[in-house]
């Protein structure tokens, strides 16, 4: 197992967002991407942060984006549409979405809205 299923989500999310806020981004937007790819509303989200929810535990509870397939390039040297590992595919999506909105790439580019 790797040892970033056993961290808590809430100690990876102040990277998050200083990541994005140095980009000038915000945490509003942060919120945004990963209540799109976990379908948990804000309560829920702020809940998981307050209670140090692991990785492992903050996805088996989460419904996962029915177009995060559609989330598809590198993060950290690894090709995210090649992980194995079902656990290690999402935290990979949410790294890879972040990474994107911290680029200034635009949110609905982001959150694979349809073209229309």
């Amino acid at each position: 197992m790797s040892r970033v299923f056993t961290m808590s989500v809430a100690s990876v999310y102040v990277h998050y967002v200083n990541k994005a806020e140095k980009k000038g981004r915000d945490k509003a937007e942060v919120d945004e991407v990963i209540r799109w790819l976990t379908g948990f509303d804000q309560g829920a989200l702020q809940a998981h942060l307050d209670d140090k929810t692991t990785f492992e535990d903050f996805f088996e509870g989460a419904t996962l984006n029915p177009n995060a397939d559609l989330i598809k390039g590198v993060v950290c040297k690894v090709r995210v549409e090649n992980v194995e590992d079902p656990l290690m595919k999402k935290i990979r999506y949410l790294d890879l979405l972040i990474d994107e909105l911290a680029r200034g790439k635009k949110m609905d580019k982001i959150l694979r809205m349809p073209k229309g």
